[in-house]
């Protein structure tokens, strides 16, 4: 109940949310705590998490009818466009073309039946309409198997201000089975369901085991349901204990010393991602990346100086909690400040080309057509 209660105020889940815009810009001031989507949870007494320590509640988010059409890029050009250059704006859902890049881009999409179309068609309808505001979703016009995410850590965690990518296609079979998520993990294993491979663990993709609708349902679950577990479930404050073998020692001594230390390392290893998107963003992710990094830099830095002296990973700045002074923090302090240097260093050629591209957006805008 404590993690369906924290579930509920990480995403502020309504029913107000109803817009057929593409999506909000990003917004530089973003919390973790302010999405508002359309979705709805039900509790179930296992768990969707397939590594999470006690009973959680399934998220369910309730998917919408398709609207009757077998040409689905030309419905994508009509409600959603396509992708935007806009390097001051970066809407939430929107429609791009190159996909060559993507895990799965050598994939055969295999043959496209009417059934498969239309659930596709859904899917992008449900999250167009009710993304949290800090998920982000490109879908490919010629590849509609395929769809790029991209998920904006939590406050309150490890992962707070990272930016985490996913590369997703839905199989022909979809949606008798799951669609296939694959985590740009950069061989990092920063949290125990994401794999140094790119393997995502989570009983919702059937990649672990569950119950119920722990597992896909073909009738009742959607890929909004798989970001919205990702994020609020796996890049949670106490990855830890989404390990089976260690959930067992949630609220022991040792249990939460070992949970500490994790997060050490979780956090480190969140900054080594950072410094892989800032240097080789995904496509049609450039933006994002540019301008998430550009409005944040400075409490990613202030928070990598905090937790260099002492303050607890993932602790708000009131909190007076401190690490000990063991080897196991000098060791991460170590590696922090090597990691905040090269952050430093990587933020300022980021402040650099953000600068040459709004230059060069507005000497696109001065551009008269001739008449």
């Amino acid at each position: 109940m404590a993690l369906k209660k924290k579930l509920l105020q990480l995403f502020c889940i309504s029913n107000t949310k109803d817009s057929k815009k593409k999506g909000k810009s990003i917004d530089p001031l973003w919390r973790a705590s302010a999405p508002h989507s359309s979705l709805s949870t039900t509790e179930n007494e296992s768990h969707l998490d397939p590594c999470s320590s006690g009973t959680v509640s399934v998220l369910c988010v309730q998917k919408s009818e398709p609207e009757c059409s077998s040409i689905i890029s030309s419905l994508a050009r009509a409600e959603h466009g396509t992708g935007s250059n806009d390097y001051m704006s970066f809407n939430q859902f929107d429609v791009v073309q190159d996909f060559s890049d993507h895990y799965y881009a050598k994939a055969s999409p295999g043959k496209a039946t009417k059934d498969w179309v239309k659930a596709i068609q859904s899917e992008w309808n449900l999250l167009q309409k009710s993304l949290p505001e800090s998920v982000y979703v490109r879908v490919y016009e010629d590849r509609i198997d395929l769809l790029r995410a991209a998920i904006v850590g939590p406050a309150g965690t490890p992962y707070h201000d990272g930016l985490f990518f996913f590369d997703v296609r839905f199989p022909s079979e979809y949606p008798k089975c799951p669609p296939k998520v694959h985590y740009h993990s950069g061989g990092l294993r920063l949290n125990p369901n994401l794999y140094e491979s790119g393997k995502v663990c989570l009983s919702l993709l059937n990649t672990w085991w569950g119950n119920g609708c722990e597992r896909w349902g073909k009738s009742n679950s959607t890929m909004l349901q798989v970001l919205v577990s990702i994020q609020g479930l796996v890049l949670n404050d106490k990855p830890y204990f989404n390990e089976p073998g260690n959930k067992n020692t949630a609220k022991t001594v040792a249990g939460e010393k070992n949970s500490l230390a994790y997060n050490q390392t979780a956090f480190v290893l969140s900054c080594k991602t950072m410094l892989y998107s800032l240097r080789k963003p995904p496509k049609h992710f450039e933006a994002l990346v540019a301008r998430h990094f550009h409005e944040r830099e400075h409490a990613i830095l202030d928070a990598c100086s905090d937790y260099m002296s002492g303050r607890v990973v993932g602790s708000s700045d009131a909190s007076s909690a401190k690490y000990a002074s063991d080897k196991c923090f000098a060791d991460f302090n170590k590696s922090l400040m090597l990691y905040s240097e090269h952050l430093r260093a990587e933020f300022a050629a980021n402040r650099n080309r953000l600068l040459e591209l709004e230059r060069e957006a507005e000497a696109e805008q001065e551009i008269v057509p001739s008449s």
